[in-house]
């Protein structure tokens, strides 16, 4: 276990007793302190109130109240993508006359749009407030896909996918920064993985929903794959209201908790000792953050990560009718790949909260990941069995995605570095995703022996750089100090201040 989790068995102890805050400082409003310390240096008096805070009852409190609306968000952000992939089998390229690559190039420059607004969205998540933000862009996501049901050719499709990538690019990133308000590092994980189920959920319900729309009739006004863009587009446009409305900027602004249980949950998170709302922009932060190596062994892991992840998103219900199923059988056959991501989204998630070693874990998921690109490149199609388990093997790569997201957020401090940190890997979850749809050429068809490749490949080279990943870790942090790591010991200004991970050097890196 990670010296920076050790604090799990404090979190889960029950309760906290909390102390008032003896030392004076300066206003925040210099942009040198997180805004937190600003508020506990305000409500001294609410540790005088009677009675501990019980930090499990506070914690499912919490829960309740925002891990709902953000798996609410990322169900939806993974559903609008993947719906693609369902109108691909329900006559999409006949409608739309689209040939050769044409479809593939639409699945690519979704994430091309997302890829390119991750740059400004770097500048928006540390200036505004991060759920606002998250919440304007769902309602405009949700509209653009909506708009994609008055596609009428190649050309018009593609503009709808780019404005949803653009749109959607905030999604890692603020549910990253929002996660990392209201939990220390080893209750993230958990959170992380819930929200983040979202994905496979988004597989099994995309396939019930295009299996209900392709029973319209011939005689109906609009296509069953017009109609499925326009029925989720709304749904989507009022989840986002939902975040706009419900979601607190930060857990300062909960109008849900307590003065007192607000400062006992800011001195419980303080350990993390990245902060929790810094609206000043520090140039000097991103350029620490582009001679971090760490920052590019997680870029290069998720790039490697998300060839998989596209191959997944974009073409496995077109891989299952390559095995001779109909587009109705194709669209039930894809649910279980949910089921598996869903599992072992889980499984990580939690297994992390206990035992930590989340390079462990996210090796652990990619070894099945591997059996599954073996199964789908080696077995002849008609071996429908053994291509349908590789399919399916291989949707246990989105699992470790989360954990790389809740790496970041543990592992970097400093206000304008994490939100560059967010974006950076956000974007390099696209790089994978316009790389992956692009191993699957018109010339391969049917069995796309090519792309089936590389998901072994690549998912080879992940396992890889996630342990070199670990030996930098640990190598870091046996050059630091080993401070005792509990509440009352960051419970100072200094504690606050907004330094970065390679400033700090009490910081621990959590692996």
């Amino acid at each position: 276990m990670s010296s920076s989790d050790k604090n799990s068995a404090k979190e889960r102890a029950g309760s906290v007793e909390t102390k008032p805050v003896d030392v004076e400082i300066d206003d925040a409003s210099d942009g040198g302190l997180d805004q937190a310390w600003k508020y506990l240096d305000a409500h001294r008096d609410a540790d005088d109130a009677a009675g501990p805070i019980d930090l499990a009852a506070l914690r499912r409190k919490i829960d309740w109240h925002i891990v709902p609306l953000m798996f609410l968000c990322y169900t939806l952000q993974f559903l609008d993508k993947v719906i693609l992939n369902y109108a691909n089998v329900m006559g999409l390229q006949k409608d739309l006359n689209m040939k050769g690559n044409d479809f593939s190039n639409v699945a690519t420059f979704l994430f091309v749009g997302l890829l390119c607004f991750e740059v400004p969205n770097i500048y928006f998540l540390q200036v505004a407030p991060a759920a606002k933000w998250l919440g304007l862009n769902v309602i405009l996501w949700g509209t653009a896909t909506a708009c994609g049901a008055a596609a009428t050719s190649y050309q018009t499709l593609l503009v709808s996918r780019v404005f949803l990538g653009i749109f959607e690019a905030t999604i890692a990133p603020s549910l990253m920064l929002i996660s990392s308000q209201w939990y220390t590092k080893s209750e993230q994980a958990p959170r992380f993985s819930f929200w983040y189920t979202g994905l496979g959920i988004g597989q099994i319900v995309g396939g019930l929903v295009s299996y209900g729309f392709q029973h319209m009739g011939p005689d109906a006004k609009l296509a069953g794959w017009r109609t499925m863009f326009v029925v989720l587009g709304v749904v989507t446009v009022l989840v986002g209201s939902c975040v706009v409305l419900f979601l607190p900027d930060t857990p300062m602004k909960a109008r849900w908790l307590s003065d007192k249980e607000k400062v006992a949950l800011l001195k419980h998170v303080s350990v993390n000792q990245t902060g929790i709302e810094n609206r000043k922009f520090k140039a000097k932060e991103l350029l620490e953050a582009l001679g971090d190596p760490q920052l590019y062994l997680l870029l290069l892991s998720v790039i490697l990560l998300s060839v998989s992840s596209g191959v997944v998103t974009t073409y496995s219900a077109t891989l299952i009718r390559s095995l001779k199923y109909d587009s109705k059988q194709s669209a039930l056959m894809n649910t279980p790949s949910g089921a598996v991501s869903i599992f072992f989204t889980l499984f990580v998630g939690f297994g992390i909260r206990l035992q930590s070693h989340r390079w462990a874990f996210i090796i652990a998921c990619i070894i099945p990941a591997i059996i599954g690109g073996a199964l789908m490149s080696f077995l002849p199609n008609t071996n429908r069995a053994g291509c349908l388990a590789g399919i399916y093997l291989t949707n246990a790569v989105v699992a470790p995605l989360a954990i790389f997201y809740n790496w970041t957020m543990a592992n970097i401090g400093g206000s304008t570095k994490r939100a560059f940190a967010a974006a950076v890997i956000s974007g390099s979850f696209s790089i994978g995703n316009i790389i992956g749809p692009q191993t699957f050429q018109a010339r391969d068809a049917p069995d796309f022996r090519p792309a089936k490749l590389a998901v072994m490949g690549t998912q080879a080279g992940c396992a890889f750089t996630t342990f070199l990943l670990f030996l930098y870790y640990v190598w870091q942090n046996k050059k630091r100090t080993s401070d005792s790591e509990t509440e009352e010991a960051y419970m100072s200004p200094e504690a606050w201040t907004n330094t970065t991970d390679r400033e700090n050097k009490r910081f621990r890196y959590a692996y």
